[in-house]
């Protein structure tokens, strides 16, 4: 039989069930396109590609094997969905891209060279689809002397910058925008600095920022003492601060906006199964769950539990066939990954590590009929964990028999003891996008939302989304209702409406419905039976205190996390648009639209002189009582080409000014254009008119100290007409949108980055 009829039993046979949500998430990021846009590839289509590319690893091993058993044993685990790779081995496999990891970890030494050869590579690394983590930890402190230059350093927070900014003119592969880890060390000279980094939301976006906290400094903070800071430069100490007044810091600004995370490195570096001769962990890709020596990347895949419901059990000889499958698939993507970088080829082969995880945990337990915040649920959880681990080491255990053990083998924790295929089997992965793909709740994280609404991109319509399996036992139990809906959709839980079972409302539990404890109990479950680490987000509600927090870090450092993330509820104004009722203090209904506010009659400003190539060009700001309201530009003679597009621009940031935008987006979105004739004015350079008008905002804001009003700012979404109240949204203009730049649908939080459960985006800040 013939490859092509292979393919086509094999497709006909195995048809993926796929939800509307998966099918445009797919059309829009994963299926094949031609030049003109036009999809030339179906989601099976997909599937085998990939299943047929992964599957030629096996020949490097015997030239003479028939892979044709393997492609198929790869398209229906992928298929069934029971088993989804990461985002860029779907995207890449069988293309001429080829790169198939999601992580990576590049070092970052204390020199320009370094610096910047680092930012290189990590600009090759988003092209291909990747995301990165890197330890500025290295890097002098700010004012320390730089002896080939008689200067003195600006140190690692400045860099941040500079990364930062490369980032935001990559868009990854096309497909996925770039995403890094910033992560320094708590005896830093500049840990204070790189605490605030974040501490407003317009800052350094395309990172995630995490203390890397040591065993000294958690001793420190036990016993109310000092600790050292160091100069990475040449080991000399700097000076003491409070552990316990650094560590309130790094609450109170996590209780603020969720940043920074904390990891705790050396738990990290202990638990790591290569030698310390061959490195140093000192970073994790951007949601923390895969550290990683600087040049390694890793390759991730998760198992969609819900799909091992059985009886009233876990199908656990199923769970163990696609456990191996999933080891031999991830094992065959290290051979067949184009690296984009040679060195990280290198390093990422001498370990093989590989990252074996869950999605749907929540899905399996709602199946089972166990709560999620429950003793029994952590029963659970170890049990299908260590099960996962136990596979996984016995399926590369075989792979090793066969293959042989990867290279650093001798030089790591299982030196002494049975060959293995891989340094690492298993990390839980947050799985956004693919858990989008296979319908299923997103890595080991509780169900965010039972009931929400939606509008119908079609006809602008209101639309219910309802938890398949509750609306199901609500039908079956004769306590649905359009009304009982329409309230859950308004409450987010089912916990205060009486006429539900109550067996029911205990099973059904959302992640605000949770304790911050019973999150870090979930999560320490499960890293006890994981290689790496665990991506999970502890939930506080709006009103939870910075105490509250530091109970939640110091929990998770006893019960031996590797690193933990908070999110107060409203403490980002890129999160869930939440619309609130003054009477009843409920979700509400929200607007797609935002209109821009009315200028009134009467403004005033400043008018700035600004040199161009093309001329002199005059700027004027305008501001009402709100802040900023419009930008004027006159540009030569009226009529003219270059004049006629300053003033577009001028209005376009006139509008979005009056619609909320922030200021400094604004601002990063025109400076640095350049035209064929930038010039030199009072020392700087003016790249274009574009680039001009940008440099004028920013002396606007040097002379203006922006008004109160601005910061914060309430808008009027409807009238309810139901209980006489006006309805508004608590949305911070100044920040970002909380609706999805691509398709408009809401924006949910987790693990620092932001992502659309309706199309698939995603952005890190």
């Amino acid at each position: 039989m013939i490859i092509g009829d292979i393919k086509k039993e094999l497709i006909s046979e195995n048809v993926p069930k796929l939800s509307k949500n998966a099918l445009l998430v797919l059309e829009k990021r994963y299926l094949m396109k031609d030049e003109d846009g036009i999809l030339i590839e179906k989601p099976e289509d997909l599937f085998y590609r990939v299943a047929e590319n992964i599957a030629q690893a096996d020949k490097i091993y015997d030239s003479n094997t028939d892979v044709t058993a393997l492609i198929k044993e790869f398209y229906i685990v992928m298929s069934s969905l029971d088993f989804l790779p990461n985002s860029p081995t779907l995207m890449n496999a069988g293309r001429h891209l080829q790169q198939l990891s999601a992580c990576f970890v590049l070092p970052i030494n204390d020199s320009m060279n370094s610096i910047f050869e680092t930012l290189k590579n990590t600009a090759l690394i988003h092209k291909s689809g990747g995301g990165t983590g890197f330890s500025f930890s290295n890097l002098r402190p700010k004012n320390d002397i730089v002896k080939t230059t008689n200067g003195v350093s600006s140190g690692p927070v400045s860099f941040m910058q500079v990364f930062n900014a490369a980032t935001e003119a990559i868009k990854q592969g096309g497909t996925r925008r770039g995403a890094n880890m910033a992560m320094l060390r708590i005896d830093h000279p500049d840990i204070l600095d790189f605490i605030v980094c974040k501490d407003k939301n317009s800052s350094l976006n395309n990172f995630n920022i995490s203390v890397a906290i040591t065993k000294k400094f958690m001793d420190a903070l036990e016993n109310d003492a000092n600790y050292n800071l160091y100069n990475p430069r040449n080991g000399a100490i700097t000076g003491t601060l409070s552990a316990k007044e650094v560590f309130n810091k790094i609450v109170s600004q996590a209780w603020k906006n969720g940043e920074p995370g904390v990891v705790f490195i050396d738990k990290i570096n202990d638990k790591n199964p290569i030698s310390p001769n061959i490195g140093q962990i000192e970073s994790t890709n951007p949601c923390g769950e895969q550290p990683l020596l600087p040049y390694e990347s890793c390759n991730l895949g998760s198992i969609n539990l819900g799909h091992f419901f059985k009886g009233d059990d876990v199908d656990w000889t199923k769970l163990a066939r696609v456990v191996k499958t999933a080891i031999h698939f991830l094992d065959n993507v290290i051979d067949m990954n184009n690296y984009p970088i040679s060195k990280i080829g290198e390093v990422t082969r001498s370990n093989r590590k590989i990252g074996l995880g869950v999605m749907g945990w929540a899905d399996l337990l709602l199946y089972l009929g166990i709560p999620y915040d429950s003793n029994y649920s952590l029963l659970i959880a170890e049990k299908v964990m260590n099960f996962i681990k136990h596979e996984s080491h016995k399926a590369s255990k075989e792979l090793a028999v066969k293959r042989g053990a990867f290279p650093n083998f001798k030089q790591s924790i299982y030196a002494n003891d049975e060959l293995i295929r891989n340094a690492t089997t298993t990390t839980i992965a947050p799985t956004g996008t693919i858990g989008l793909i296979a319908s299923a709740s997103g890595g080991i994280e509780p169900i965010f939302a039972l009931v929400y609404k939606r509008m119908q991109c079609l006809d602008n319509e209101e639309m219910y989304e309802i938890n398949p399996y509750f609306e199901k036992l609500a039908r079956e139990k004769n306590f649905y209702s359009s009304d009982l809906i329409d309230k859950i959709s308004k409450k987010g839980s089912i916990q205060e409406f009486r006429e539900i079972p109550e067996k029911i409302r205990k099973v059904f539990v959302t992640s605000h419905d949770i304790t911050p404890y019973g999150h870090v109990k979930m999560q320490a479950v499960f890293q006890k039976f994981t290689d790496n680490a665990v991506s999970k987000t502890v939930n506080f509600s709006n009103g939870a205190t910075e105490e509250d927090v530091k109970k939640v870090y110091i929990l998770s450092y006893k019960m031996g996390c590797k690193g933990v993330t908070v999110y107060r509820d409203g403490s980002r104004d890129v999160q869930v648009l939440n619309l609130v009722n003054k009477k009843e203090n409920e979700i509400q209904k929200y607007s797609r639209e935002i209109k821009p506010r009315s200028r009134p009659k009467k403004t005033k400003g400043f008018t700035f002189l600004m040199y161009t190539g093309c001329g002199k060009m005059y700027v004027t700001v305008n501001e009402d009582d709100k802040g900023a309201c419009e930008v004027f530009t006159q540009l030569g003679k009226s009529g003219g080409c270059t004049s006629s597009q300053a003033e577009a621009i001028s209005r376009l940031v006139s509008l979005a000014l009056r619609s909320g935008v922030n200021q400094y987006s604004i601002i990063n979105q025109l400076k640095g254009i350049r035209c064929p004739s930038p010039i030199l004015s009072e020392g700087k350079a003016i790249l274009s008119c574009a680039d001009a008008i940008a440099k004028a905002f920013e002396s606007y804001n040097k002379e203006k100290v922006i008004p109160p009003a601005v910061q914060q700012q309430k808008m009027l979404v409807y009238y309810d007409s139901e209980h006489k109240e006006k309805c508004y949204s608590n949305i911070n203009l100044t920040g970002a949108c909380p609706q999805c730049p691509e398709c408009g649908e809401m924006l949910t939080f987790t693990e620092g980055c932001v992502m659309c459960k309706e199309c698939g985006y995603s952005k890190c800040f």
